[in-house]
């Protein structure tokens, strides 16, 4: 079933980019649609929905990056939608950022994208999202952190030293929680 969410996610981010002017628009409301149907066909809110916002991230990477927009250029707003339309559906808003980062990094690998850039974009993509529907934006952090580098884990080779160098260098995320949640997810281990 993933799978078949990242085509049909993919597909529905093409076809909408086709023939318009604004992209990211087109890829957010592609999004934030794709989330609450993803949802409304799981049939609940719990963890097989949650699961799915990974899915919809990585296609809705994936296809973007077929219409000639960078993963990084793409990944916080898409992130952002992501977490948006989980919590436009009453989902867990904090999960949904992890899944979302964890999504987003993933597809940055398998397209050949660059992961540090696309960890940082999906962390500030998950706390601006976080602050709109007023969660808790430092767990917010905490959460898209711990997303991005257990895809850095599954990536391999120096892709979690890459990913945690670019989190700490960022000006544009707050270096506290940052360290916070990098030692939470080395304690995890």
């Amino acid at each position: 079933m993933l799978k078949e969410i990242i085509t049909e996610t993919t597909d529905a981010v093409v076809a909408a980019v086709k023939g318009t002017d604004n992209i990211m628009s087109a890829v957010t409301g592609t999004v934030k649609n794709q989330i609450v149907n993803v949802f409304k066909g799981v049939g609940e809110v719990g963890s097989a929905g949650i699961e799915s916002v990974s899915s919809v991230v990585s296609g809705a990477i994936r296809g973007a990056g077929q219409v000639g927009t960078t993963v990084t250029e793409v990944t916080q707003e898409v992130v952002h939608s992501a977490v948006v339309g989980v919590s436009q559906v009453g989902g867990d808003v904090i999960a949904a950022a992890q899944e979302a980062t964890h999504g987003a990094v993933t597809a940055a690998a398998e397209t050949g994208g660059d992961i540090a850039g696309t960890a940082v974009s999906a962390v500030k993509g998950a706390i601006v999202a976080a602050g709109e529907v007023g969660a808790d934006t430092a767990e917010a952090a905490k959460s898209a952190v711990g997303g991005a580098l257990d895809a850095a884990t599954s990536v391999g080779g120096d892709a979690v030293g890459t990913v945690r160098e670019a989190l700490f260098e960022s000006a544009a995320l707050p270096r506290d929680v940052i360290e916070s949640a990098v030692k939470g997810h080395q304690d995890k281990k």
